[in-house]
This record gives C-alpha cells, structure tokens and sequence, in this order.
C-alpha cells in the first residue's frame, strides 16, 4: 500500500495541515510524499510544501507554528526565509524536518490552482498535478528528482507533455541550464511524450 512508506510523517504531516488550515494559508505538497502517492511509492524522510504566505504574515506564521508543535530549525529564521524563501521547520515530536517554499512565481500559482485533494486515513492533503511535479522535479535536478519523474511517468497515462515541454524549456532558459530540458526531453521520450 503507497501509505506505508510514508506512514512515519503521518503525525508531522497532520501538525502542519492543522496548522496551516488554522491560519488559512494556501498549500500543496510536495516532495518526496507527493512523488510516493502520485508515481511509484517510495521512502521519503522529511515533508516539503509550497505555501503561499505575504511578508506581512512571515512573522506571525513563525511564532504561531509552536503551538502546532512546528519549531525552527535554524537561529535566524525570519532573515532566512526573507532571503531564501524557504521557512525550515522541525515537528518537535517526531524529529521529522519540513521544508515549506514560499510561493512567488506564475508557474507556482498555477501549482496551486491545479492542486486536488487527497486523502490519506483521516488526513486530506493537496498534492500537486502528476505534469507539475514533473516540472519541479526537472527543474530541482537530482538523481533522486530524475527517478522520480520516471516513477510519474509509469504510472500516469494521460499526460500533458506540452505542457511539461512548455515550463522546462522556459525554467532552463531563465536558469541557464539547458541540460534540464535535455534530460527531461530523454524521460519523456520512452513514455510517448
């Protein structure tokens, strides 16, 4: 069953949806969890999200997490997520780490306005479309990123290649990488794209 690999973030994950649902900010989530229930299941140590959060409510966002248990991981943090836009949080039962991007460009608006539900026992969370997260995934680059895609790309079908086409060639142009496009171009090949 897909939930067994990722069974030990069930107590972090629901923290952190508790958390973020209380305070009404967007989500979707990411990762190694949105790969395990989207493609081919695997293990996955920590929870990535992408939220969608003002500067205005940085603050506020911080010093409300501990109440859910949501603890920094670094001193600092305000000044690093305003620089990297990436707030590291820690679930102080588990040890488990969260990273949660902070949502800025087009591309990442469309991640969230493409997002659906789905439900894990009594948790629901959004995850991102199966095209979407093959975009981050080509985008972020690694080796795990590249199986990733591959696991997606296995088990969804009706896929938007366009669509993926379209973002990767415009994140590795922007970027200057265009070895992103090309090894996405190789991935997509073998599944008809």
């Amino acid at each position: 069953m897909r939930q067994n690999k990722i069974k030990h973030l069930f107590n972090p994950l629901e923290a952190l949806l508790k958390f973020l649902s209380a305070l009404g900010v967007k989500n979707v989530i990411i990762g190694g969890i949105a790969a395990s229930l989207l493609g081919k299941t695997r293990f996955t140590a920590d929870i990535d999200g992408l939220i969608f959060l003002s500067d205005k409510e940085l603050e506020n966002f911080l010093k409300k997490a501990g109440n859910y248990g949501l603890l920094p991981r670094i001193k600092n943090v305000l000044e690093f997520v305003q620089k990297n836009r990436v707030i590291l949080l820690k679930h102080k039962d588990s040890g488990i780490n969260i990273d949660l991007s902070l949502g800025l460009i087009p591309f990442e608006f469309e991640v969230l306005n493409h997002a659906h539900p789905f439900k894990i026992g009594n948790i629901v969370l959004y995850l991102p479309t199966p095209e979407d997260l093959i975009i981050m995934k080509a985008v972020a680059h690694r080796p795990q990123d590249l199986e990733d895609i591959r696991s997606i790309l296995e088990v969804n079908l009706n896929i938007d290649f366009k669509r993926i086409k379209y973002w990767v060639k415009e994140f590795a142009k922007v970027l200057e990488m265009p070895e992103i496009f090309d090894d996405l171009k190789k991935l997509i090949s073998h599944a008809g794209g």
